[in-house]
């Protein structure tokens, strides 16, 4: 079993196959994960096929490991399963809303962490792609989505051919607080992210990009004002095509 303090994303497989009764199995234990009601109100896609990766892949930005992971699952915050239900079962639904699109994503989010802790343990590689909410459309057009599933979560999946170096962590002090909420003060902030910005691969990566500090990596380059503001709006009008809005 892997420990946690040794969790490693991997990017590169190998060409082992990962069998569709592990998978299954690991599916099936993560489950048991909590869930809102007891719903379960998430649905995973699993992709095998190499053109089925093809078309997944733009959405992600090409990211190689789309195309070259064995498996890819797309996690997917699910209330048109338990609508079908309750319109058989003389129930009236009144699901879509955002609210119940809260609701299925920390289902789906849950149930993807816990599928991640079980991979660990059989020694699985698996990266996460933070792109699934960057374009959506492209992804509920390519796996045929119905109203009300919205892709939250994608993996890729695999053997691991590759063991990176661990990525930092900032300290607990950072992120627990004691009773109400405390705002860091610049000495806390200092504190909190120096041994970040004194790593020799981030001063390396300030100074390629002409930047003066490693925050201004992620607001200038990374995640900037103008793509998230872009990407917000296309997540919206994703939302409101599966009728959550």
């Amino acid at each position: 079993m892997k420990n946690l303090d040794t969790r490693r994303t991997i990017r590169k497989y190998s060409e082992q196959p990962v069998s569709e009764a592990l998978l299954n199995r690991l599916m099936t234990e993560a489950a048991r994960t909590q869930t809102m009601g007891n719903l379960q109100l998430y649905s995973v896609v699993v992709t095998r096929s190499g053109a089925m990766k093809q078309r997944l892949a733009p959405a992600h930005f090409n990211q190689p490991m789309v195309t070259e992971a064995p498996v890819v699952l797309t996690i997917c915050a699910d209330f048109h399963r338990t609508t079908r239900w309750c319109e058989e079962r003389q129930a009236n639904p009144g699901y879509d809303n955002f609210l119940s699109f809260q609701n299925a994503a920390i289902d789906a989010l849950l149930y993807t962490q816990t599928l991640c802790n079980l991979m660990d343990e059989e020694g699985l590689g698996y990266c996460y792609l933070g792109t699934t909410v960057y374009q959506p459309m492209q992804i509920i057009d390519v796996l045929q989505l119905p109203k009300l599933v919205m892709p939250v979560a994608t993996l890729t999946v695999g053997w691991p051919a590759e063991q990176p170096p661990l990525s930092d962590r900032l300290p607990l002090e950072s992120f627990v607080h004691s009773e109400t909420y405390h705002k860091p003060t610049a000495a806390d902030i200092d504190a909190y992210y120096g041994y970040k910005e004194q790593l020799p691969e981030n001063q390396h990566f300030v100074e390629i990009n002409h930047k003066q500090t490693l925050a201004q990596i992620f607001t200038d380059i990374r995640y900037t004002k103008a793509d998230n503001e872009a990407m917000s709006e296309g997540l919206k009008e994703a939302l409101k095509a599966q009728g959550f809005f």
